[in-house]
Formats: C-alpha cells, structure tokens, sequence
C-alpha cells in the first residue's frame, strides 16, 4: 500500500484495501457486516408490524409513510396500501380536523405529546377512541411525526360502567340520607346537645350528593369524599354510644348507629368488590403467628360479645400459617361479624384444628342457623339470610361475596356446615408454614392494665371535624391527646408534648403534603415509635408504601373496636418490648 507521504492515496488505500489481495480478505468481513445490518433490519420491521400498539410515521400536513398492522386493526382496514391509498394526509386520519391542529400546534412547542387522548377515523367513517404519544422529528428540512397508538374503546366503556354503577350508588346513599334527615330532625327537637352530629350527618349528605352529581369520577374518588365525614360522624356516634344515656336519646343514637353502620358497608363492600372484580387486589404471602391474628379479633370483638350478652371464646395454637393478614383477617372479621349478627343470644367460639398440611381456622355459633337450600346462595351478591329475630334489614349482602372472592384470590378453601335451629360452623383452610417449632418468635402480649389510660396520643388530618371526633373518642378512653392539621402543627404539638406514645396520622394531608412525611419527621427525634396510617385511600401502591415503612393500617371510616383493639395491642407490645 502507498504511503501519504508517496502521493495522492485513495480511499482504498487509507482503509488497508489498496489492493486486490487486501480488498479479497475484506469481503467476507463486510458481507458478515451487511447481512447483519440487513438481520437487524428485519428485526426491527418483524417489531414495528407485530407491535402491540399502533405505529403511523408522517410528514405534518403531508401523506402517511408507513402504518403497521395495529393500526390497520384500529382503524379498520385490511391492508397498508388501502390504508395509505385511503387517507392520504395525516389531517386525514384524525377525526376532528381542530383536534389535529392543536396537536401540530402543540408538538411544535414542546417537540413531543404523551398520553393525548383523541379520535381516528376509521375506513367506515366512524371515530374509535385512543390514546396516543407522538413524537416531532426534523429530517432533512421537514417535519415528520411519529405516534403510538393505543385502543381505549374498552377502556371508556368501563368508564361508562363505573358511571353507571355511580348513579346506583347514588340512589342508595339517597335513601340512606333520608333515614338519616328524619333521625336528626328527631334529635334536634329533644336535645340540643345533638346539634354537633347533625351538623357532622348533614356534611355527610351534602358531600356524598356533590361527590355522586359528579359523573366523570371514578369510583374511588367519589368514595373517598364520602368516607371523610361519615369517619367522623361514626367516631362521635361510638363516644356517645359509651356513654349513659336516657333510654329515648340512647335509642335515637342506636338509630344513627346502624344507618351509618349499614351506608358504611355498602359503600366498603361496593368499593371491595370492584377492586376484587377488575384484579386489583394482589396477596402478600407471609409466614403469619396464629397466636397474633386471633388475639387481635378477641381483642376487637370482645366487646360486642359483652354489648350483645353472648359468649366468645378463643382457642388458638402455637403454629405458624402462609398466608396474607390483612385479606385472611378481612375474611374471619366478616365470619365473626356474621356469627354475632344471626347469634341473638348463645356462644361464638374463634378456633382452629390442624388437617395434614393446612390449618383449618374455624368459626362456630349457637345462632338460628341455615336451611339447606339457601347454603349454596349464600356467597350469592346481595343474598341474606332471614330469620325471624332479625328485625331490621343489615347489610347489603355483599359480604360473604367479598370473602369468596378473597378466598379465590388466596386460593384458600371454604367450608360451611349448619343445622337450622342449632347454629352454624364457618372455615377457611390456610397452608401451614414451614417454620420450626424452636424457631418460633412471636410472644403474646401479656394481659396489663389498660394501656391507653393516660397514654399520649398525637393525631394528624387536615379535617377539623376529624379531629374533633377523634379526640372525643380517645379523650374518653383515658388518652391525652394532642391534635394536629398539617405537618407544622404536628411538629410544634410534638415539641410542646416533649414525648407522645403513639401517632394516628391522615396519609393525605393539604398543601401535597402526606402522613408519611410527618411520621419520619418525628421518629427522626423518637424513633421507634408506633405509629398508624389512618386513610381511606385503598390503592395497592399506597399500601405497598405503608408495609414498606412498617406502618399499621386503618381504613376509614374507623371502626371504634378495631381503633381500641390496634392500639391496645401496639402499646401493648411496645411495654413487653416486642
């Protein structure tokens, strides 16, 4: 080969192909170069013609250059010769020419869209409905758009239903309304004490009505607004219900008692069961102490036995079960729930019996028990069982509907047996753990005075009328409570405490700010201290949050038995040193 400085060399030359004998031993390097670039190719085409979602590439206000085969599919067309033949212009394509001018108007600004939702038309002449993300390239002077393209047909018409079952709701939570305006004209002509809960009944109203006129929300959202006061009205209702009341007052707040018990589980078991229904609910399987779940229902459930003059008795084992707590413990409440309600007088018994490689968790009852034909409805949405003693109407009969399906969710077996006039057996098969016996760790509480007798408790939400209801409440537990609506005041209550025992924090708080910045704030000072996330959002990832960080969960509306027993038990294991 020449060197530079013999004169003018050629490309050949400079690349070490400058003659015949080189340039041969090159070939077959530059042919495995191409037929990779053309390997390459061709994968890229199989990507973008088998692609998912649909993929245009065009010059704005200019002809398509390529569509793939999702796109035919979405816009109805059999082939992209018809496609491109058909359309033409890229204004062509979308449904609604202004649409398409503020997108160009847009992509000129920013160079990219995400997320946009519109309409395309498709070879009949109708819109079918997507979302698209599109990106402005600049190629050789002019401006060329490339977009995906996602189908929300589907996505929209279950929008529409959500709207529907909307309207629904809110029918009901009218009629509940209404029970609830004749109760507070009641009590506002014979106690003028009442006046506080009707004002906090009739808020309730006015933001479930407002939240339901609002058809463009989802569920959740609307549920949301509805649980806030209805939270607050059932702790207040709890605070009076332990109080001596004359027996008329006591009657009307009975009254208030199961209105606000029964729109409290329409709206938690509607709200479980579409979470249930769309796969929103995702188990977390963890080795759990059989010991922990039953001394927490016991704890929660004793005193509706004492309210109801019926027995319960627990019997628990020294065993360890693979299972998710919050979904089994969701399942046993409504067993337990269940087993009291159709028990007007009698025993409960909580226990449980080990069968091979399962441990059968079981609920028994000396109530009215079930005929036979209707064994195989229970599970049934909005089936209940009747029986004479039964009064009023309780529930929906969502609940038994919403433990099938958890149970399918935790491939969990249920069984039920029952002999009319005898009482009733409820249980679950849960897999035992694979832990052994001497490596058992959990300790059960040790039964000690009343922990929450002077205990110091700091509250976070940003609703004033949440806070006034839940220091009413705690105040006649014996907590000193201090209350707090935002992360500042939390701060300055806890410098002014000096030291609080336990925290009851909102996780949505105003100003963006969450929960979970105030209780990092705090252990920075005190750590280790127990602390409970009080919320009415149910979102996986929110709760996913919360387990991270060791957080116990209260739903809203609180139940003041669950609130008492959670407590008891965190202060509890914080005395024993667990």
């Amino acid at each position: 080969m020449k060197r530079p400085s013999d004169g003018q060399a050629t490309f050949e030359d400079l690349i070490g192909l400058g003659d015949q004998s080189a340039r041969k031993s090159y070939y077959p390097e530059l042919e495995r170069k191409v037929a990779e670039l053309e390997r390459e190719r061709n994968r890229y085409k199989w990507l973008f013609d088998n692609a998912l979602h649909g993929i245009f590439r065009a010059e704005v206000d200019a002809q398509l250059h390529a569509v793939n085969n999702a796109l035919l599919r979405i816009c109805g067309y059999h082939s992209e010769q018809q496609m491109l033949h058909q359309v033409g212009a890229i204004s062509e394509l979308f449904f609604r020419g202004e649409e398409y001018q503020n997108i160009i108007a847009k992509l000129r600004a920013y160079g990219h869209l995400t997320g946009r939702e519109t309409a395309l038309r498709r070879s009949d002449g109708s819109a079918v409905q997507v979302s698209v993300n599109l990106l402005l390239k600049q190629e050789d002077g002019r401006e060329v758009v490339e977009a995906f393209v996602a189908d929300i047909t589907e996505r929209m018409r279950a929008q529409e239903r959500m709207k529907q079952l909307n309207q629904e709701l809110e029918q009901r939570v009218n009629r509940r309304t209404q029970e609830l305006q004749l109760v507070n004209d009641q009590l506002r002509d014979e106690i003028t004490e009442r006046e506080l809960v009707e004002q906090y009944l009739v808020e309730a109203r006015d933001q479930a009505e407002e939240a339901n006129r609002s058809k463009d929300k989802y569920l959740a959202a609307a549920s949301h607004d509805l649980l806030q006061p209805m939270n607050a009205a059932r702790l207040l209702v709890a605070t009076l219900r332990e109080r001596q009341l004359p027996a008329k007052e006591g009657h009307l707040v009975e009254r208030i008692h199961l209105a606000l018990n029964g729109a409290e589980e329409l709206l938690t078991d509607l709200l479980d069961i579409a979470r249930l229904d769309q796969n929103a609910v995702q188990p977390d399987f963890v080795d759990i102490p059989v010991g922990h779940i039953f001394y927490l229902l016991e704890t929660e459930f004793q005193p509706l036995a004492r309210n109801n003059n019926v027995g319960l008795r627990v019997r628990s084992r020294d065993l360890y079960i693979r299972s998710d707590s919050r979904l089994l413990i969701r399942i046993l409440r409504n067993f337990l729930s269940n087993a009291f309600r159709y028990t007007p007088h009698g025993r409960v018994l909580l226990g449980c019996r080990v069968q091979g490689d399962k441990l059968s968790i079981q609920v028994w009852d000396t109530g009215q028990g079930i005929e036979q034909e209707q064994l195989g409805r229970i599970f049934e949405e909005f089936h209940q069982v009747r029986t004479h003693h039964m009064r009023e109407r309780q529930g929906v009969g969502l609940g038994l509907a919403i433990v099938d399906r958890i149970a399918r969710v935790l491939d969990h077996q249920i069984n039920v047996a029952s002999v009319p006039g005898a009482g009733s057996v409820f249980s679950i098969d849960v897999p035992l753990a694979n832990v052994q016996a001497g490596s058992l760790s959990y300790v059960m509480p040790q039964p000690v005075a009343d922990p929450l007798n002077d205990c110091r408790v700091l509250v976070v939400d940003n609703e004033e009328y949440i806070l006034a209801s839940m220091r009413a409440l705690l105040e006649q537990w014996g907590c000193h409570v201090s209350t707090a609506q935002d992360m500042e005041q939390a701060l300055c209550q806890y410098q002014r405490a000096g030291r609080v025992d336990i925290l009851l924090v909102d996780y949505h708080l105003d100003d963006d700010r969450t929960g979970l910045e105030v209780i990092d704030a705090i252990r920075a000072d005190q750590p280790g201290i127990p602390a409970v996330m009080v919320t009415a959002d149910r979102s996986a990832d929110t709760r996913q949050q919360f387990k991270e960080q060791g957080l116990q969960i209260l739903s809203k509306p609180v139940k003041p038995g669950k609130l008492r027993a959670l407590l008891t038990h965190l202060l509890g294991a914080q005395a024993s040193g667990n």
